[in-house]
């Protein structure tokens, strides 16, 4: 007897499905079985090119189709909620592209809904997922280089300033935050383990989107982090960790190579380098949340930390908006 598969279909023919599509085949418990665009045509030519079985001319016949158990929502920010709770109604899993909405009050809605409706819900970031994540979490509980302190980090890439590009769309819930910024807030809140208490952020806009951001963060016990992102500098995506004994450096974190490594320094010298080799996160993601639909249990990272993260990017628009820092809730 074959082992059982959640049944997922995609709303959408977005950009990022090239990364998100060959990963399936090479999941053990998931597979891809459904696509839909509002366009018939368009979803029939990925569906063909990929071999998928079934395209759809609307979001909501996937979502209607009783061989779909679980969706994939690559949607524009400002979607996500509305297509995710659509999909809760229906009783689809949902893992939803990041951020999972446009703010944390509606996260907030967004979560409880999905539990009201007895559905798994995990927000579609990947690098919480890759082993070499799981080997980073070790150390740095296992106290290899003290206390953490500082952590610094960045998601940066060049992108064409076109107006009509949905990351540059303000009633799309675009800007550089929002779509790279979430990565490093949430890198550094994982590394610390707790929530900031201020933030400090500037930002250069256009059309009321920020094209870079640049923030610091103040965390309990005098701890403090920084970041920037944005759309107007070369890709760059690490993240140190400062520690009381030593340092973590994190080279790719967010889209790491096949030869994923960090490294410990002492005393300005590579005391240790730790390598995970030929592992794909978006494989990892994909079967731990099919995992958990399988085995009826929550999520894991839970989609609580959705609504966490959200809460301090919140924080820092809101800074870079008014110059001035802005606290959190304890």
């Amino acid at each position: 007897m074959a082992a059982p598969r959640v049944r997922f279909g995609i709303l959408g023919a977005a950009k990022i499905n090239e990364r998100l599509i060959p990963a399936f085949p090479m999941a053990k418990n998931a597979e891809l079985v459904g696509i839909a665009s509002r366009s018939l045509e368009k979803a029939q030519r990925t569906a063909q090119a990929n071999r998928i079985p079934h395209a759809f001319d609307s979001y909501e016949a996937l979502l209607d189709d009783r061989r779909i158990d679980a969706v994939y929502i690559p949607l524009p920010n400002h979607l996500h909620a509305e297509w995710t709770m659509k999909a809760a109604e229906r009783g689809k899993h949902v893992l939803c592209e990041k951020p999972l909405a446009s703010d944390a009050a509606e996260a907030l809605r967004v979560v409880n809904f999905c539990r009201k409706m007895g559905v798994r819900l995990m927000e579609g970031f990947m690098w919480p997922h890759h082993p070499r994540t799981a080997k980073l979490r070790e150390f740095l509980d296992a106290g290899v280089i003290g206390e953490v302190r500082r952590v610094t980090s960045a998601f940066t890439f060049p992108l064409e300033l076109d107006p009509r590009n949905i990351r540059l769309q303000h009633d799309m819930a675009g800007g550089s935050a929002m779509d790279v910024g979430c990565y490093p807030i949430y890198g550094t809140r994982w590394a610390l383990g707790t929530e900031p208490e201020r933030v400090y952020a500037t930002a250069e806009w256009r059309e009321g989107v920020d094209l870079s951001m640049s923030a610091v963060l103040e965390f309990p016990g005098g701890r403090t982090a920084l970041f920037d992102c944005g759309f107007t500098l070369p890709f760059r995506g690490d993240l140190e960790i400062v520690g009381t004994s030593g340092v973590v450096r994190v080279p790719d974190l967010w889209l790491p190579p096949r030869q994923a490594v960090f490294q410990v320094v002492r005393d300005n010298a590579i005391a240790e380098e730790i390598v995970v080799q030929d592992e794909d996160q978006i494989v990892h993601m994909i079967q731990n949340f099919a995992a958990a639909v399988l085995e009826g249990r929550e999520v894991r990272p839970s989609p609580d930390q959705a609504i966490a993260t959200l809460h301090v990017l919140d924080a820092v628009r809101h800074s870079a908006r008014q110059g001035q820092p802005v606290g959190l809730p304890s």
